[in-house]
């Protein structure tokens, strides 16, 4: 054992300086134990090396509560993929981003270029968009990543269907940022009409060239578009379920706004948001369970309507601070959110996501976002809701009215129309 060094500062520990070292029982203060374990001569000599605890992390485990995993040996569906263990299986998959050069496109690229999932990037848009896809592939092929890049364009006329081939082939997962956002005096019938036709034209490719390919679908308005085009693979004979609404920002947003109110850590706050998508026409439609989170059923029931209202009307408040622009960052960040939980079911590693997808996570209603396990073949595994309070059972029933409403609107939409391989071909008379 060695010795303290000689330049090392006078210990007022009663116990001899290398038993400290070696973390036995003494008769000390925590102070001194501190100073002792501090010591240069005795670094090699510390237990918590190994483990990546510090000195105050291991003492708490040592003496004075239960044990402490190392960091390494915490799981979580919300750790970030850059600082994951490197035993867990690594995938080797192709996404592609439909919309890729648009506002919400470009820092969700970014984010999907970077992910240690992602072997290659296919980043697809209009020839008429500010930035051409092809310029965006160019910039994010020079980062240091493995991930190879390539952009696609095509005219507004084309169909995808026709010009998409190589661009999707072999896909694993889709992401759609695409559609027109809301404009002043626009109703949410005039909203669908336009996004669920250009939902279409993607999902009708996606249908022909990457079948089992997870596609997750950022289109207001979600609760109509998303059933629209699940009936619509359906009727193909294809897995209604591989057509996934991303309203993961719901749970970002409540999440952030439980943190900010509670002072609990951000990595321990998980608020499952359910029914629907916060969009400018269903807001009210996502239902936030505080109850069953410990951190926000601590908070008073006026802080919880608040944090259920800014949850709510998130997109508003975005909105508003923008001049009238609408969500994109945050929203990049929860369409990666998905997109990693997706690739890490993939890649054999069950992992937990909210989404919007055909379910009978709630009774009355076909398609609900809820808690969803995505594995190897997709998504594996719907949960059920859970305990709520009275009051959320309340507000639940009220969100089931709002979505039968919109399910019935998005289903109407597909009745209209079916996939072919030569594109949108009109429902006969």
């Amino acid at each position: 054992r060695p010795p303290p060094a000689a330049s090392a500062p006078p210990l007022r520990s009663r116990a001899p300086a290398h038993r400290i070292a070696f973390g036995m029982p003494c008769l000390v203060s925590l102070y001194d134990c501190l100073r002792a374990w501090n010591n240069p001569a005795s670094i090699a000599h510390k237990p918590w090396n190994k483990n990546s605890l510090d000195v105050h992390e291991y003492y708490y485990e040592k003496f004075l509560s239960a044990p402490i995993r190392p960091p390494s040996a915490v799981a979580s569906s919300r750790a970030s993929p850059w600082a994951a263990s490197s035993s867990k299986p690594r995938g080797s998959f192709k996404v592609c981003v439909c919309g890729g050069a648009g506002g919400i496109g470009q820092p969700l690229c970014m984010l999907m270029a970077q992910n240690p999932h992602v072997s290659e990037l296919s980043i697809f848009d209009l020839t008429l968009a500010m930035v051409p896809a092809e310029g965006v592939a160019a910039d994010l092929a020079h980062i240091e990543k493995r991930c190879k890049v390539k952009g696609y364009a095509i005219d507004k006329d084309d169909r995808p269907v026709d010009k998409l081939e190589e661009c999707l082939t072999g896909c694993h997962l889709v992401l759609v940022p695409a559609g027109m956002p809301r404009r002043p005096g626009m109703t949410r019938a005039d909203l669908l009409g336009v996004n669920a036709g250009i939902a279409q034209r993607i999902v009708e490719a996606c249908a022909k060239f990457c079948p089992e390919a997870i596609v997750g679908l950022i289109v207001n308005p979600v609760n109509a578009v998303v059933p629209a085009m699940a009936a619509l693979y359906e009727k193909a004979g294809l897995d209604p379920k591989k057509i996934c609404g991303i309203t993961t920002l719901d749970v970002v947003r409540a999440n952030k706004f439980v943190h900010e109110e509670t002072g609990v850590p951000i990595e321990r706050v998980n608020i499952p948001v359910v029914g629907g998508h916060a969009g400018h026409f269903t807001g009210a439609s996502a239902l936030p369970l505080l109850s069953q989170d410990p951190a926000s059923a601590a908070l008073s029931e006026e802080r919880r309507a608040e944090v259920t209202r800014r949850v709510q009307e998130g997109n508003e408040e975005v909105w508003e601070a923008k001049k009238g622009k609408a969500a994109t960052l945050s929203q990049a960040y929860a369409g990666w959110r998905f997109g990693h939980a997706v690739l890490s079911g993939l890649a054999g590693t069950p992992t937990e996501e909210f989404c919007f997808l055909k379910s009978d996570a709630c009774k009355g209603v076909d398609y609900f976002a809820s808690k969803v396990t995505f594995g190897p073949s997709g998504a594996e595994k719907i949960h059920p809701l859970g305990k709520i309070s009275p009051d959320e059972q309340a507000r639940l029933d009220e969100v089931r009215s709002m979505l039968v409403d919109d399910i019935k609107c998005g289903l109407e939409y597909a009745e209209t129309t079916e996939l072919s391989k030569g594109g949108m071909t009109p429902k006969s008379s």
